[in-house]
């Protein structure tokens, strides 16, 4: 499968967003979103294998719900913001996190080839007009890694397109990635990364699995 948006102009991810992810990592609460961008080489779609690169073994899986831009939006209003989405799909953010240790900014680990993936399809929002009351859960083989509400929001869906769209115009197709709940593989003791031969689910209520096979980078 291909990503819903195979060619997204603009994806914008949100880090530190839930506060028990942000205590599992050491971190504090941003006082506004803690943006990062991915371009889109780093996604797959569903069904397709994400890559562990070459030049790092820590691998790590980060569900999320990812927000798709449905009309040009601007200086939009929290109170009208969700009348910019065009829908939902489940984004799962592959990242390397010895990279994204590099220095103070997460590009470098989040942008890896085929790291991530996006999918499986895109629930459009008139289907989903409430998006708080969807549930995350992502596995790795089956076992229950992480689990959230995306009610549990530190800077919820409308407040990230205000936010976003005062500082350029949102248009049709750009992603938003909401960020992920606690769990993640860095955060567990000892460390659980991702190695050829897993499988990564992120389930979200009200759209579906998004399922990827782990695999490394060819030569």
């Amino acid at each position: 499968w291909l990503p819903p948006v195979p060619r997204p102009g603009k994806i914008f991810c949100v880090g530190m967003n839930y506060i028990a992810h942000i205590r599992e990592m050491g971190r504090e609460l941003p006082p506004y979103p803690a943006l990062f961008a991915r371009f889109p080489h780093s996604f797959v779609g569903h069904g397709q294998p994400v890559i562990r690169p070459r030049v790092s073994r820590h691998f790590d899986f980060e569900g999320e719900l990812a927000v798709v831009i449905g009309h040009r939006a601007r200086h939009v209003d929290r109170a009208r913001a969700l009348e910019a989405v065009a829908g939902y799909t489940c984004l799962m953010e592959g990242t390397l996190r010895d990279y994204q240790e590099h220095t103070s900014q997460f590009t470098a680990g989040k942008n890896f080839q085929s790291s991530g993936a996006m999918g499986p399809w895109l629930v459009t929002s008139d289907e989903l007009p409430d998006p708080t009351v969807m549930r995350l859960e992502t596995r790795v083989n089956g076992e229950v890694m992480q689990r959230g509400e995306i009610s549990d929001l530190c800077a919820d869906i409308p407040a990230i397109i205000e936010y976003l769209s005062g500082i350029c115009e949102l248009e049709p197709g750009d992603v938003i990635a909401t960020g992920t709940p606690s769990g993640v593989g860095a955060a567990r003791k000892p460390p659980r990364w991702l190695a050829p031969g897993d499988q990564v689910e992120v389930e979200i209520s009200g759209i579906g699995v998004l399922a990827n096979p782990v695999a490394d980078e060819s030569d």
